[in-house]
């Protein structure tokens, strides 16, 4: 009568088999907790504030060396000039006008950039004839765009958030074309074969895969606005339009107060910096998380 029992030996591709499960289950198993106030802490509070500290000091020793306030300002110059402004209640206003500017024209950018990126991105026809046009544009200056813009419409917010445009639609259009071109194909024909073509093919395998080549497009679109209207409000300043912070900056410049040139830098570095970190920072951690390549935590 045959035995049953089995022997260690043939346990051992079973038991083999659940070792390497259970530790391919533990490489995939991520933190999903909050993580220590004292890691945040010193992960993401300290050293900002060390760079800071850092830059200021560099900035205080420097300032008895240039001994020239019409060149280098004293940190307490400018703050003395920010206090001024807030006192009058003129610095939330260059903040806001040029800000609700830059969204506003990031805003179009994005509704005619994304069409336009999978246009270029699916017809080979319109891939070959503007292709390359996109991509000169997206390495023209936005300063070279001022001068044509005031002459076509003038010196308004259309003149404005026309060179935010030609700034900004090239780059979002080219990084979506760059994440369209790294889906694989098999994602494709796994969504035409369970119905999703045509548009639905497009909103529901297309952009998701293209995702991430996308958000690095938008990132870059930002940049764009951003610096081409800091551009088009320092050569096209007029006072109807309102004083944002490229007119703030060319106002300092005008009556050489080296103090309030460096209050408009220091507004447009933290603006730039505070919109990434609000908008395109949290986007492009949901983006790589989605994807298992940024663990939780």
């Amino acid at each position: 009568m045959a035995s049953t029992e089995t022997t260690p030996a043939q346990d051992a591709p079973g038991q083999d088999a659940g070792s390497v499960e259970a530790g391919l289950d533990a490489l995939e198993t991520t933190t999903t907790g909050r993580p220590p106030l004292r890691q945040t802490f010193l992960n993401k509070i300290l050293p900002p504030i060390v760079a800071i500290a850092v830059v200021l000091a560099a900035w205080a020793l420097l300032y008895p060396v240039v001994d020239n306030p019409t060149k280098l300002p004293s940190p307490a110059a400018v703050g003395s000039a920010f206090k001024e402004a807030w006192l009058q209640g003129t610095l939330l206003g260059y903040i806001w006008t040029s800000v609700s500017r830059g969204l506003l024209g990031f805003a179009l950018a994005l509704l005619i950039g994304t069409p336009l990126g999978l246009l270029v991105a699916r017809a080979k026809f319109v891939r070959a004839a503007i292709g390359p046009i996109l991509s000169g544009l997206q390495s023209l200056p936005s300063v070279a765009w001022v001068p044509p813009a005031v002459i076509w419409l003038g010196l308004n917010n259309s003149m404005m958030y026309a060179v935010i445009l030609l700034g900004a639609v090239p780059s979002i259009a080219n990084g979506l074309v760059s994440g369209v071109d790294q889906v694989p194909p098999l994602f494709l024909r796994a969504g035409r074969t369970l119905g999703a073509t045509g548009l639905k093919g497009i909103w529901h395998v297309t952009l998701p895969a293209a995702m991430p080549g996308y958000v690095a497009g938008l990132k870059q679109g930002w940049a764009f606005s951003w610096r081409s209207l800091m551009a088009a409000e320092i050569i096209a300043s007029f006072p109807d339009l309102g004083v944002g912070l490229g007119q703030l900056l060319e106002n300092g410049r005008n009556a050489s107060d080296m103090a309030m040139v460096f209050e408009a830098i220091l507004l447009i570095l933290f603006v730039g910096v505070a919109i990434d970190l609000l908008i395109f920072s949290p986007l492009e951690r949901w983006v790589l998380r989605s994807r298992g390549l940024l663990v939780k935590g």
